[in-house]
């Protein structure tokens, strides 16, 4: 049986407490006067909501009774936590539905604001997989869908019989941390939203996203805008060839050419860029078609490029896997998004408290370390270093070929 070297050192706060001291004391406060959620809170105070939802991620409770069990039989610890208290399940159960979410939505820019400020390093990132070569931000676009009950959540319903809500989401690939995100139901498709989520890139930067999120006007406008983009283009795109680019020594390339819409009275960029590409999938060697606006990169560039995209889906599946995304606490919009932005919130603090103590291991052994010892009293940072002593890379996601759960894609 393995053992520690050494003991880690003692303290005199709980590990829920230390983590949740990432958290600015004046700031959930602030939030809960500017969003209205203190004018709905009698007893139940919004920094003891918080903390409860916090907790349920982190011991990845199964619903309303387990997380305010929990709670309340580790009340005296919890008062360590700033003086929060546990709830009752009614109490809870309220504030989900009547608190707006708008308070965990800010609290989490907040948080990664002041985070940002402290450490710099953080929020910058580092260079990372087959677009290291590029030095300007790159940002992913994509979205995930979380199945729930149609029956008890008519809200999401976009089935007869199913109903899920879903995410969407510009993530930083250097980083690794959401720029952009909206949570709300499934009815509506991708490119409903491209717009929303890339309203924040500045000229010069790249965007990826899939097929999904085509829209020739708006990527007009990203164009337009001076935003380089790749995207892979759909099966019946109608468009008329231009002129090919310069070949490449590369057997991988099949083909690079300049193409224009055929339809002229589409709203489209004047000129696109065609790279048909051998991409290895799943083993097996495919044909993909990518787009981009781009006239200077390599046509590997841009076929690696694209490949960065999968680390948002890693991200999704990482998320599902570790963060409590599966069990709602409660039926309605409301609670849902509770849920889900406390869900980023402390992906947020493990990220970051993973990077000041240079963990060297998967961002899963982080989460459920800290989960066999939320209410041990022990030095977070010293804990850490004990386990984090094993050789090994550092890598906060899973891998591509990582299994999943089903259903959860």
């Amino acid at each position: 049986m393995n053992q520690l070297k050494k003991a880690p050192a003692r303290s005199n706060f709980t590990i829920l407490r230390q983590i949740c001291n990432y958290i600015p004391p004046f700031l959930v406060p602030q939030l809960a006067r500017t969003t209205g959620a203190e004018d709905k809170a009698r007893s139940f105070t919004p920094w003891s909501h918080v903390v409860s939802l916090l907790y349920g991620q982190l011991s990845h409770s199964l619903g309303l009774n387990d997380l305010c069990d929990a709670l309340q039989l580790h009340s005296g610890p919890l008062v360590g936590v700033r003086g929060a208290t546990p709830p009752s399940r009614n109490g809870l159960s309220h504030a989900n539905r009547e608190r707006p979410a708008e308070l965990a939505e800010q609290l989490f820019w907040q948080v990664l604001d002041q985070l940002g400020k402290a450490t710099p390093g953080f929020v910058q990132g580092r260079r990372r997989g087959a677009a290291f070569r590029f030095k300007v931000p790159i940002h992913v676009v994509d979205s995930t869908v979380m199945e729930l009950v149609a029956n008890c959540m008519d809200w999401a319903q976009h089935r007869r019989r199913k109903a899920a809500a879903k995410t969407h989401m510009r993530l930083n690939l250097q980083s690794l941390l959401p720029s952009f995100v909206i949570v709300d139901t499934a009815g509506e498709h991708d490119n409903k939203r491209a717009r929303e989520l890339c309203a924040g890139i500045k000229s010069g930067e790249i965007v990826l996203f899939d097929k999904g999120y085509v829209d020739f006007e708006h990527l007009r406008d990203l164009d337009a805008r001076g935003v380089f983009w790749v995207t892979r283009a759909k099966d019946n795109l109608a468009y008329d060839t231009v002129g090919a680019m310069p070949a490449s020594h590369d057997p991988k390339i099949l083909r690079d050419e300049i193409i224009q819409m055929s339809n002229p009275t589409q709203p489209a960029p004047e000129l696109l860029r065609r790279v048909v590409a051998l991409v290895e999938v799943d083993g097996e060697e495919r044909e993909m078609v990518f787009l981009t606006n781009n006239l200077t990169w390599s046509p590997r560039s841009v076929a690696d490029l694209y490949r960065c995209r999968w680390q948002i889906e890693v991200f999704f599946k990482q998320i599902k896997q570790t963060l409590q995304l599966a069990d709602f606490l409660g039926h309605n919009a409301n609670a849902v998004r509770w849920q889900v932005w406390t869900a980023l919130l402390v992906y947020l603090l493990l990220r970051y408290l993973s990077y000041v103590a240079n963990w060297g291991h998967s961002f899963t052994r982080l989460f459920t370390i800290l989960r066999a010892v939320l209410w041990a009293k022990l030095d977070l940072r010293a804990l850490l270093d004990c386990y984090g002593t094993a050789k090994g890379r550092f890598r906060n996601l899973a891998r591509p070929d990582q299994a999943y759960f089903p259903g959860f894609l």
